[in-house]
């Protein structure tokens, strides 16, 4: 399967799930999976919320942030990887003046 983000709309989203702040993104998904490269602009944040059905996966392409899972705050920072599980609560958070780029992948289970 090939995937070709380059025909994929950018959509840009305020606030996602009660963050604060903007993030651009493109999407890929079906019943198994979402695949999103995405960038959460300088300020901005993914809130709070929790995946009660899927793992959640990012990969930090480059900028600097912190997740936060179950409680944990973890850095991130380019070349990190960092997994929620299915159930857990997680905000990301980019905390650098430049955009925090990421491929978030989420696996149903």
């Amino acid at each position: 399967m090939l995937i070709d983000f380059n025909t994929v709309k950018e959509v840009t989203a305020h606030g996602m799930n009660n963050g604060t702040g903007s993030m651009t993104t493109k999407m890929y998904m079906d019943e198994q999976r979402k695949i999103i490269p995405c960038t959460i602009h300088s300020g901005g944040s993914i809130g709070l919320h929790r995946h009660m059905t899927s793992d959640d996966i990012k990969y930090i392409l480059s900028g600097t942030g912190k997740a936060i899972c179950d409680g944990k705050e973890e850095p991130l920072r380019s070349g990190c990887c960092h997994i929620c599980k299915k159930g857990s609560e997680h905000s990301i958070i980019n905390v650098g003046d430049d955009d925090l780029v990421l491929l978030t992948v989420v696996i149903e289970r």
